[in-house]
């Protein structure tokens, strides 16, 4: 089982990212896949053309609010790991041909959210023991790393703009990662559309972080976006897919 974790400052295009790594994996032929929407805006569903609330579902922490604020649970009986775990499964998974996908979704609700937060790993430890591919979209700060959803990662991929505060954000991102003791085994960086392909060896001096490669512009990837069509249907010529294909390929996939 793998987990890939994407990170990167806001317009980056990091959740374009993820979901061209979906698609890559699966025109491997790669499964089960898990995606996991960690993002608030929970745009990567948009992406692959998926409405949780038309497919009747609802986001994690709707469940949250559902079972622990309003329905009032505790942590007496059924831990609070298992309840979450099997809400999950019946009313906050979609489940596609292809992969299932969640979204932790908003934080609705004010005060101390650890009983929620810590439901929410234990039932994602849980969760992932099934599936051979983890992706995960994170938030545009790096509130993922410091929540510790998830502590056991392979891969990280920050995405990169030429400016010193996505180079900044490395730096923070992987001393987070250390201090809140998340174990990976790689941290890549990855250029954005915007990002100079000949700017990837400077990026490496700065960061000390292994450059794979950049996202190649692709006006296809905006005008899917704005018509509110999946990336899996881009053409496989599209330019972003092909350069995803290859950073993936570098990265050993």
């Amino acid at each position: 089982m793998k987990k890939l974790v994407t990170i990167g400052r806001g317009g980056t295009g990091k959740t374009s990212f993820v979901a061209l790594m979906t698609k890559y994996l699966i025109e491997k032929g790669v499964e089960p896949i898990l995606l996991v929407d960690a993002d608030p805006d929970q745009n990567l569903g948009e992406m692959l053309g998926i409405d949780l609330e038309k497919q009747g579902k609802k986001s994690i922490s709707e469940l949250i609010v559902e079972t622990f604020i309003e329905g009032k649970g505790t942590t007496v009986g059924v831990p609070p790991s298992e309840r979450m775990e099997s809400k999950i499964w019946e009313k906050g998974m979609y489940e596609g041909e292809y992969f299932d996908f969640i979204a932790i979704g908003v934080k609705w609700v004010e005060g101390c959210y650890c009983l929620p937060n810590a439901a929410l790993k234990g039932a994602m430890e849980k969760l992932s023991k099934n599936y051979e591919f983890i992706l995960i979209d994170s938030p545009a700060g790096l509130e993922h790393l410091n929540r510790r959803i998830t502590h056991q990662i392979d891969d990280i991929f920050d995405i990169i703009d030429p400016s010193k505060k996505s180079f900044d954000h490395v730096y923070r991102a992987n001393r987070i990662a250390k201090e809140v003791k998340i174990e990976f085994k790689n941290f890549y960086i990855v250029g954005g559309y915007r990002f100079p392909e000949e700017m990837g060896r400077k990026a490496e001096e700065i960061t000390g972080m292994k450059f794979l490669g950049k996202i190649a512009y692709d006006e296809n990837v905006e005008r899917y976006v704005l018509e509110g069509k999946s990336l899996l249907e881009l053409p496989d010529d599209s330019p972003a897919y092909l350069s995803v294909k290859e950073i993936m390929r570098r990265a050993g996939y």
